[in-house]
């Protein structure tokens, strides 16, 4: 097996970034949607809706103009799913997320422009605060306004919740209950986890990722590539490649690269609705798994393999997905 280490580069992306950068602002003259991540280990215990019903008065006071609220784990899912949402917020002219993350003892607000994509935000370096408790954040973030005059008026009173269910997606990408063809003849790219090799920055602001030490990071990388490569090969007999930079899809076929292993994580009942199928264990709703499947990259096409093999142990689902790409 063939790969590529490059360690400088994975801690690009999720250094403790917190307090860096601008406000931007559109902030004060534009549409904002909210991403709210709740640790439901936190005192005192509330939903994440009752969070951004606490901080909606601060983020309008501070001024802003905050349209939608979502959960941040629903909408970071997976790349198809944050597409989707992309395309609901370009629709709407909205110019900023705002990142509402609370923690066991910290709460922090976050803005970002809108960069009208799936990438969502440009950067992890954003302007925002931190304080012990949701109620003093929400203050802090407040006070950005007494410097600026805003102009976002007939802003809502209460915050709003929309829904965006399955038969509103907008993606190109396709989920298929199958196995690709043809990977003898190509590398599998595998991206590492908090490089720039993948798309997801939003999840920098989950609570369960932000402000984790430089040191932490680079732990977990690696204890996550060795493990990846014992399974690797173990299970996986093709060519594969370490992804730690960000490439465009012409630059990996080039290098020969057609195929990408992505692994997503969050609830597997909203998972699986956001990838076509059907729920049939009602125990699944709230269990957080793990799920592997390949991307083509020529066609946009999804390999979910023919069983779903998602568990909450990324060791495991792993081992599970590759082990079913043989049949």
């Amino acid at each position: 097996m063939k790969y590529i280490l490059t360690v400088a580069l994975l801690v690009i992306l999720f250094f403790d970034l917190r307090g860096q950068g601008v406000i931007p602002e559109t902030f004060f003259n534009g549409k904002s949607v909210v991403m709210v991540s709740n640790d439901p280990g936190a005192k005192p215990v509330m939903t994440w809706q009752a969070l951004a019903d606490s901080v909606h008065n601060g983020l309008v006071e501070a001024g802003g103009d905050p349209i939608a609220y979502f959960e941040l784990e629903q909408v970071a899912i997976s790349e198809a799913v944050q597409a989707d949402y992309a395309n609901k917020f370009a629709g709407r002219l909205v110019k900023n997320i705002i990142f509402v993350t609370r923690q066991k003892s910290t709460t922090s607000i976050h803005v970002a422009p809108f960069t009208g994509d799936g990438q969502m935000i440009p950067t992890t370096s954003l302007y925002g605060t931190s304080a012990a408790d949701y109620t003093t954040a929400a203050k802090q973030f407040a006070e950005i306004g007494k410097s600026t005059k805003s102009r976002n008026l007939l802003v809502l009173d209460v915050p709003e919740f929309p829904k965006m269910s399955a038969e509103e997606s907008t993606s190109d990408l396709k989920f298929l209950n199958r196995n690709p063809l043809n990977l003898e003849m190509f590398k599998l790219g595998i991206p590492i986890e908090g490089s720039s090799a993948e798309t997801g920055l939003l999840s920098y602001f989950r609570y369960d990722m932000y402000g984790k030490s430089q040191s932490t990071i680079l732990a977990e990388q690696e204890a996550q590539k060795t493990g990846i490569e014992q399974i690797l090969d173990a299970e996986y007999p093709h060519e594969t490649v370490w992804l730690t930079e960000a490439k465009t899809t012409e630059e990996l076929l080039e290098e020969r690269v057609q195929f990408l292993l992505v692994k997503v994580e969050g609830r597997e009942a909203d998972m699986m609705k956001s990838m076509g199928l059907e729920v049939s264990d009602p125990n699944s709703a709230n269990r957080i798994v793990v799920k592997y499947y390949i991307k083509l990259l020529v066609r946009d096409e999804l390999y979910l393999g023919p069983v779903w093999d998602a568990d909450p142990d990324w060791r495991v689902a792993l081992r599970n997905f590759l082990k079913h790409l043989k049949e």
